[in-house]
Formats: C-alpha cells, structure tokens, sequence
C-alpha cells in the first residue's frame, strides 16, 4: 500500500472530484418524477395483491368456520 503524504492526498482528491458529472436540474426533476410516478405504482400493485390475497384468506376462513 503507498503512503502519500495530506498535500499529496488533497491534490488526488480534488483532481478525482474535477472528473465528477453532476445532473442538470432538469434531468434531477426528471428522476424525482419518475420516482414518485414508480412508487405509486408499486404501491397500486401491492395494495391490489394485498387485497386479492386477503379475500381468499377471508374466504377460506369463513368455509371453515
């Protein structure tokens, strides 16, 4: 493992973060949307599966009991 000294190490972080691409803040928005428009779909699915699974069960208990 090399050992670099503080100065050298801060110089080889700021060169690394210079390569960084940030988003836009168009392409930012865009994603939050597409999040939020994701999860409100997973979230219909499983409430539709949660629903579907829990009147069989309601059902079966009631042929039992």
């Amino acid at each position: 493992m090399a050992r670099v000294n503080p100065g050298e190490f801060l110089r080889q972080v700021r060169a690394e973060s210079a390569k960084i691409v940030w988003p836009s803040r168009k392409e930012t928005l865009m994603t939050g949307v597409m999040v939020v428009i994701m999860t409100s779909l997973l979230a219909l699915f499983f409430f539709g599966v949660d629903s579907a699974f829990s009147a069989i069960v309601q059902r079966l208990l009631a042929l039992l009991g």
